[in-house]
């Protein structure tokens, strides 16, 4: 059997909360993902009937039952995955009935996967009923977006047509507009169920005064999407407060909707 190592999935998670460290996203142990795995790059690495521990949920997980994920953990820095792997992260894999998940590999010396590990299986179910490619959930705090939270409308349609205007790029990466949510006590079950009635309709969920939620298929698509998020949110930051004396209008915007073959959030251009 290969070395779990040397896993195209465990490298991957190196690389990008690395990544997402250098970028100033995920502080100290702030931030987390999870990503589905199929089941046959898993065994290349893993014995399916060597479970480590058994773990209970908190919720009703059955939509995923037998799905395998690797997951950042609890209480553990990104700066430090990539030097130490087996610590700051694991394979999980969800039982039969929803109820708790086995550790197959990582989380060394009592460790466990991210406090908000409920939150990620709910968004992933959710995602899953309308995309079955989804794949990842990302969970980061960018300075920029966090600090638009609050000075700007919490209103999906406000924030959503001010970061279009932003950057040119934006409406063509993100059509369906963003979601966010007022500020919720992390961890709970209450912010994974409203995090996830949101992201059915958009991939990324902000969550006020605490960083952003995103979904895709693969991790460039995510982080892709969260860095030109973070991007507009960082130009509306750096003009904040003075006159605009011109912006890419909704005619504009529809126009490069129609020159890439995509459609607009319903009911946010006002044409």
């Amino acid at each position: 059997m290969n070395h779990i190592l040397e896993a195209p999935f465990v490298r991957e998670m190196c690389h990008i909360t690395a990544n997402m460290y250098r970028m100033g996203w995920d502080e100290r142990n702030g931030g987390n993902i999870s990503w589905i795995l199929e089941e046959t790059a898993v065994t290349q690495y893993l014995d399916p009937n060597e479970v480590l521990r058994t773990l209970p949920l908190s919720f009703d997980a059955s939509a995923l039952a037998g799905r395998y994920l690797i997951v950042t953990g609890t209480g553990r820095y990104f700066r430090n995955v990539e030097r130490c792997p087996q610590e700051n992260m694991g394979v999980i894999r969800i039982a039969q009935d929803g109820r708790s998940y086995d550790i197959l590999w990582g989380f060394e010396h009592g460790g466990k996967p991210t406090s908000e590990l409920p939150t990620h299986l709910m968004n992933h179910i959710a995602r899953l009923r309308v995309d079955p490619q989804h794949r990842i959930v990302m969970h980061c705090h960018p300075a920029n977006i966090l600090a638009m939270t609050y000075v700007h409308d919490l209103d999906d349609r406000a924030f959503t047509k001010t970061l279009w205007r932003m950057s040119t790029e934006c409406i063509v990466v993100f059509p369906e507009g963003i979601s966010v949510l007022p500020w919720m006590v992390c961890g709970t079950n209450e912010i994974g169920e409203a995090t996830a009635e949101k992201i059915r309709s958009t991939r990324i969920v902000l969550w006020a005064a605490h960083g952003i939620f995103g979904a895709g298929r693969d991790m460039d698509e995510v982080f892709g999407l969260i860095e030109t998020v973070e991007k507009a949110a960082e130009i509306y930051m750096k003009i904040g407060g003075r006159e605009i004396r011109q912006s890419i209008t909704d005619a504009e915007l529809a126009a490069l909707c129609k020159e890439f073959g995509l459609t607009p959030r319903e009911g946010y251009l006002d044409l």
